[in-house]
């Protein structure tokens, strides 16, 4: 009976919500009139000027939108091909495909990032740019990517929607290609239920000109959508202590079929097609949420590196394999473990109030996405299946106590 009454311990489930997040949501949604300009949006804004020293900072309702502006920037479309790895999620897929371009995917290394082995040989004269993605906030190798891409003439965009907090050689992630975006998904880093960022660097006049075109091109979420997210925190302060016990479910559920609630992803997402919220403009109201967040983001990354470095030590690795040190340069939005057998594993901890994550389950995430519409050739990357099929992803955003229970649970399932 105990275990039914904890709160429930999740990976996906608004880690990041915390009470303060709940009535900044309730202060928000009564005021109408501030939810779609005012001087939340400018901070946003000025704090990724600062921390990534740009000044081409653009923000968004998504990381998908964000993308789609960056590669509307450097002009890919009809006819390019634009590399990205296999194990991720379909977003990133479709703002390649909404620009015009193809994807190509290519096999990830032992950090669940690009493979530099494999990248070369699928570089042809209509490869444009390449996607680096720090799975998990793990930084991928991302010098020898770079220096791929310039012998090859191509765009680097980074793909930091795992990533924000994590560094390499004492810089951010995000800093070393020609671009980044990031994310504020609700199971992101820091989270405003939706929300992204797209970033330049070195950019000529015409890029920057582009992207602030393709922002000013773009709608402004109408007051329904911003409504959907400001309630979410808030419901969410009430689904998760009631989880446990099914009703928590059930509410999520039953707001989610009433339309209060979105969806992280669309349906139309997973046949590759483009739905009419994106891309459109970072509402303020979200950004009155995120701005919060963006000062407790390094306490944070040090939180999620504490838990990492448990899981390491602690759990034994014949049964939970591991083929990573850990270090302080990872941001660790998820800690990824194999296991022989990850369905039996979710659903032991799950009886016992624990919901871990199975990001990339799914070669192109998530279930149901449509190979064919996105172009994915199965077993085009051998790697890349084989950690879908026995990944589990441990939760970051805990306490120590909480840390304490899942390594507990994990060590009496085998």
């Amino acid at each position: 009976m105990k275990n039914i009454f904890r709160r429930i311990i999740s990976a996906s489930l608004s880690p990041n919500v915390e009470s303060e997040d709940v009535w900044q949501s309730l202060r928000v949604l009564v005021s109408f009139w501030t939810w779609k300009k005012g001087n939340a949006d400018i901070e946003v804004r000025q704090w990724f000027s600062r921390r990534y020293k740009t000044e081409t900072v653009v923000t968004f309702n998504s990381g998908r939108s964000a993308l789609f502006g960056i590669l509307r920037a450097y002009g890919i479309g009809k006819g390019d091909e634009v590399i990205i790895q296999a194990f991720t999620c379909v977003a990133v897929v479709n703002s390649v495909l909404w620009a015009g371009a193809s994807p190509t995917y290519v096999d990830i290394d032992s950090t669940y990032n690009l493979d530099c082995e494999d990248i070369e040989r699928h570089i042809t004269k209509k490869t444009k740019a390449i996607i680096i993605q720090h799975t998990f906030g793990i930084p991928a190798q991302v010098k020898k990517l770079c220096a791929i891409a310039k012998k090859h003439h191509l765009y680097v965009i980074e793909d930091c929607a795992h990533a924000l907090g994590a560094t390499h050689e004492d810089k951010p992630l995000g800093m070393f290609g020609n671009a980044a975006f990031f994310s504020f998904g609700r199971d992101k880093s820091l989270s405003s239920v939706w929300g992204g960022v797209a970033i330049l660097h070195d950019a000529t006049q015409r890029q920057k000109d582009m992207l602030n075109d393709f922002y000013n091109a773009a709608p402004m979420p109408n007051a329904y959508w911003i409504m959907q997210q400001l309630i979410h925190p808030i419901a969410f302060a009430i689904i998760l202590p009631l989880y446990n016990v099914g009703i928590g479910k059930a509410l999520l559920v039953g707001l989610q079929k009433m339309k209060l609630l979105s969806y992280p992803v669309y349906p139309e997402e997973k046949r590759g097609e483009r739905p009419l919220d994106f891309p459109s403009k970072y509402p303020n109201a979200l950004a009155s949420l995120i701005t919060l967040q963006l000062r407790k983001l390094d306490s944070y990354t040090k939180n999620r590196i504490v838990v990492a470095r448990r899981y390491a030590q602690e759990l034994p690795s014949s049964h939970f394999r591991v083929p990573l040190s850990i270090t302080t340069e990872a941001a660790y939005l998820r800690y990824p473990v194999l296991v022989d057998d990850p369905i039996s594993i979710i659903k032991y901890a799950k009886a016992r109030g624990i919901l871990l994550g199975n990001w990339y389950h799914n070669v192109i995430d998530p279930s149901g996405v449509d190979f064919t519409r996105v172009g994915y050739v199965r077993g085009s990357c051998p790697h890349a299946e084989s950690a879908a099929c026995f990944m589990v992803n441990l939760p970051t955003r805990i306490s120590n106590t909480e840390a304490t229970i899942i390594i507990e649970c994990l060590k009496s399932c085998i």
